[in-house]
């Protein structure tokens, strides 16, 4: 299972903005993370700032350079704007759905609850995380004692926490739908996509 094992708030600070989740440490340390903070620090190329854009979108949804290269040859292969393209295909990924319908606080609580098998996709378990979800898809929580305390500490946590639009959202069976493909103003990233690809493009 390959997936980005190493510091995430050290990640968080570098990039000034919170890939994992909200964490007080970026209020505490508004700050790049060393010794010396953002002393010193020259310019930025372009180069660097592409890179960082593509980092940080590729973090955020836990993934690995090779994994996150094939989603952008996916993108460049369909039709339509290909950044965009590259957003919904990283929103549809089942991991993702699970965190956004709020059964899990963040991304990477997603992705164990697929992978260890907690989570069904029209009736059927099914435990990728990648796997790629499409409109009028069901994802639910399995219906036995472990995948619904699972699911019930989820929205707990996430009571707060607004679904997406293009979601349906059933808290009271643990369930919820795929109503549409996002557009790019409902994922709002964090990121400029279009250096992404022009940084692939090279």
């Amino acid at each position: 299972m390959a997936r980005y094992t190493g510091p995430r708030t050290k990640k968080s600070r570098r990039y000034g903005v919170p890939l994992f989740g909200p964490h007080k440490a970026l209020e505490r340390r508004n700050y790049p993370p060393g010794m010396h903070g953002d002393k010193g620090r020259r310019k930025q190329s372009e180069y660097a700032t592409a890179l960082g854009e593509k980092q940080k979108l590729r973090l955020m949804y836990g993934l690995l350079e090779r994994q996150f290269r094939r989603y952008f040859e996916t993108a460049l292969r369909r039709r339509g704007v290909t950044g965009e393209t590259l957003l919904q295909l990283l929103e549809t990924r089942l991991d993702n759905i699970v965190f956004r319908l709020g059964l899990a606080n963040s991304r990477r609580a997603a992705r164990q609850m697929v992978n260890h098998g907690h989570i069904n996709v029209n009736g059927r378990r099914v435990s990728i995380a990648s796997y790629n979800t499409k409109v009028g898809d069901v994802v639910e929580v399995r219906n036995n004692a472990v995948s619904r305390q699972l699911g019930t500490r989820g929205l707990n946590a996430t009571q707060i926490v607004t679904v997406p639009e293009w979601l349906l959202i059933d808290k009271d069976n643990f369930k919820g739908e795929v109503k549409r493909i996002p557009s790019r103003e409902e994922i709002a990233p964090i990121v400029n996509e279009q250096l992404i690809i022009e940084l692939y493009s090279r």
